[in-house]
């Protein structure tokens, strides 16, 4: 029942009288309703009116001018009150498109199946008038709580450009700090890149030097061995002395060949140990060279380090720079989707006032009306006033002419007696 758009179903009696009862309309059965009588009939159209807000006038008070035309107005009161009822349900189911129209019969001879369809068109009327009311509320409601947080959004909105002001500045701050240490790192690369291309050289002579000495050595070992040979023989040779003067003449010969040779060898082993000698200097002062050049290159690695912090140092700026316009990116999307939201409300704001404006004109112009009908009600009602208290002036006149007619005909009927008694002493 309770949809966006009015119907007006035919209700059971167990809903209408549990609406009846929740509503606090009537406190009634089922029973109540299978033969329904005028007063409760009555009572229950009239706090239906009550709570839909129709019934503004008070039915007590009889019109006025329909009671002047009458003899006995007192009689006629409730007639009057039954009538203005009947005509305010009327027009209330005529707005609530009622399938059938009500009559004075309804009211005074309830019928069972016309009452439960009035019934069911009055209450499916007050839930889709609730309805909608609820709604309105939660609107108004809504607009309320828009209008309590516009001023936080705005401070919030300026809060955030403060921030973007800021991380703007910090950033211009930056920028030639940023700049130089830029320009140190490209310096440092190039420092670096010409310090790989000497290490790259020296590696190349120390590998040259290198080859040379294990050749050195392959001699030196060429020569110990060389020697050791010559020794042996010379054992040999020895072993083989003997007593015979042509032996030994030939040992002699062969001994001094032996001899020649070991001098020979000797010499050889030499000079090949002044190479050796010549080329252990060489190594030593290529081993100083080196140790020289190794000592730069830890310098040059040092150096290499510290650039390599201060690589990570700009790379640390460079992503803290990112974060900032990251973040200023995000407080640009968060600024535009706040404006977008205060556009939103703003709208919202503006067609809520558009309609309370339009409200408040339907308003006013009813209050203009209902204050119109009560002006000519009071008007009439002077009227009328004026009207009995001129007919009160001649119904007091005429008791009075009475009052004056009963007295004279009472005098007259005193004389009448009084000239009949004399007339009846002068018989006597």
């Amino acid at each position: 029942m309770a949809s966006s758009t009015y119907s007006c179903p035919l209700l059971p009696r167990r809903e209408i009288v549990s609406f009846l009862s929740e509503s606090e309309f009537a406190n009634i059965r089922e029973e109540h309703l299978l033969n329904p009588s005028p007063d409760l009939m009555c009572s229950i159209y009239t706090n239906m009116l009550i709570y839909l807000d129709a019934l503004q006038d008070d039915h007590g008070q009889a019109d006025f001018d329909a009671l002047g035309q009458l003899e006995n107005p007192d009689h006629h009161v409730g007639s009057v009150r039954v009538m203005n009822l009947c005509h305010k349900i009327g027009e209330l189911l005529e707005a609530a498109q009622c399938i059938i129209k009500f009559t004075l019969k309804d009211l005074l001879k309830p019928d069972t199946q016309r009452t439960g369809i009035f019934l069911s068109t009055l209450i499916n009327f007050c839930i889709f008038r609730d309805t909608k009311l609820n709604l309105v509320e939660q609107f108004v409601n809504q607009v309320n709580v828009h209008e309590l947080k516009h001023p936080e959004l705005e401070a919030r909105i300026a809060q955030l450009n403060n921030e973007i002001l800021e991380a703007e500045e910090a950033s211009k701050k930056d920028e030639p700090f940023v700049l130089e240490l830029q320009t140190k790192l490209k310096e440092l690369r190039q420092t670096i890149q010409s310090l790989n291309n000497h290490q790259v050289a020296l590696k190349t002579s120390f590998r040259a030097l290198k080859e040379k000495a294990n050749e050195i050595d392959a001699k030196i070992s060429t020569a110990d061995y060389t020697l050791a040979q010559s020794a042996q023989e010379n054992a040999k040779l020895r072993s083989k002395i003997v007593q015979s003067p042509e032996k030994l003449q030939g040992l002699l010969e062969e001994k001094k060949s032996i001899l020649e040779e070991v001098k020979n060898s000797e010499k050889s082993a030499m000079e090949s140990f002044q190479e050796k000698t010549t080329t252990l200097e060489v190594y030593s002062k290529a081993c100083k060279k080196m140790n020289k050049h190794l000592a730069q290159m830890q310098a040059i690695q040092e150096q290499v380090n510290s650039s390599k912090t201060v690589d990570k140092e700009v790379k640390v700026l460079k992503s803290k720079l990112n974060d900032d316009s990251v973040l200023c990116k995000s407080l640009e999307a968060k600024l535009v989707e706040l404006q977008g939201r205060v556009k939103q409300i703003e709208e919202s704001c503006k067609v809520f006032e558009k309609e309370r404006d339009l409200k408040h004109k339907e308003a006013t112009n009813e209050l203009n009306r209902v204050k119109l009908e009560l002006e000519s009600k009071r008007r009439n009602r002077a009227f009328r006033l004026k009207k009995v208290e001129a007919m009160q002036a001649k119904v007091d006149k005429i008791d009075s002419e009475i009052n004056s007619v009963i007295e004279s005909g009472s005098s007259t009927k005193q004389e009448l007696q009084r000239r009949c008694e004399e007339i009846v002493n002068e018989v006597c």
